[in-house]
């Protein structure tokens, strides 16, 4: 098992990343209770060795990607800070907006929140259905070419959608809701492996469901001395060389318990067994 992936053609990092979302309120909305707790959760996963840190625009909104510039900024050189736009939250909802002129905008905000100069992976957050998708990619790519973007991701998107894309700009990334109990993407991440594209998945423990798993999962888990949700993250690290899992958690234990996951070897036989999820 690979240890490290690339992004694009230099972004070297290890392939356990770390969703920041959870560090804001309940459903990516409002201040978190503890705001210390957050910034020292963050802190930890760099000296954990996690160099792959994801956000949004969204998450607050705007909350997420100043508690990553609090916390972190001067960010360390290895540090991939990958954020997202394409989303509004009017009264805690999700609406989507992939005109250009919002995601031009969205940027540049979220380059002056997170103290950059060029943001290495931003991420087109959700196909808007009232805006043609190459419109949104095309918006990114004039963005990439004036600097303030290093490589454009995807997120929310199918094989086709990846496929189309990749005719209107270089795709460096895919970020998709997929772990093993949640497999819907997995003609995504084989396109991805193929293309030598990186693949991020969120809700990887499927927002915590799979931590609390019976069956072969917790088999497994018992057999290494683990939980369920190490096991579920080793999964995904086996399955493809092209995935980084993003877990997120504001608790310093399940951080810990995260990156350790990664540590974890599993035999042929056991990712027969988890392929029964």
């Amino acid at each position: 098992m690979t240890t490290t992936l690339t992004i694009g053609d230099d972004l070297t990092v290890h392939r356990m990343g770390f969703g920041a979302g959870r560090l804001v309120g309940p459903n990516f909305y409002a201040e978190p209770k503890d705001a210390k707790a957050a910034r020292a959760v963050l802190r930890r996963a760099l000296e954990l060795g996690v160099d792959v840190i994801d956000t949004a625009d969204s998450y607050g909104p705007e909350i997420n990607e100043r508690q990553i510039a609090e916390a972190l900024h001067p960010y360390p050189p290895n540090v991939v800070i990958a954020t997202k736009g394409g989303y509004t939250r009017p009264r805690g909802s999700w609406v989507e907006d992939g005109r250009p002129e919002y995601l031009r905008a969205a940027c540049e905000a979220s380059l002056r929140r997170l103290k950059l100069e060029r943001i290495d992976l931003y991420q087109l957050h959700a196909p808007d259905p009232d805006v043609p998708l190459e419109e949104s990619v095309g918006a990114l790519e004039e963005l990439r070419r004036e600097g303030k973007i290093r490589y454009i991701g995807l997120s929310n998107v199918n094989t086709a959608e990846l496929r189309d894309m990749r005719k209107i700009a270089p795709i460096a990334s895919v970020q998709n809701d997929y772990n093993v109990g949640r497999r819907d993407s997995d003609d995504v991440v084989d396109a991805c492996e193929q293309a030598q594209i990186a693949f991020l998945a969120y809700f990887p423990v499927d927002a915590g469901g799979l931590a609390r798993a019976r069956g072969p999962l917790a088999h497994v888990a018992k057999r290494h001395a683990a939980t369920p949700a190490q096991i579920a993250l080793a999964w995904l690290l086996h399955r493809s060389p092209a995935i980084i899992p993003i877990p997120g958690t504001s608790s310093l234990d399940h951080l810990e318990q995260n990156i350790a996951a990664a540590k974890i070897g599993l035999s042929l036989a056991e990712m027969g067994e988890l392929d029964e999820l």
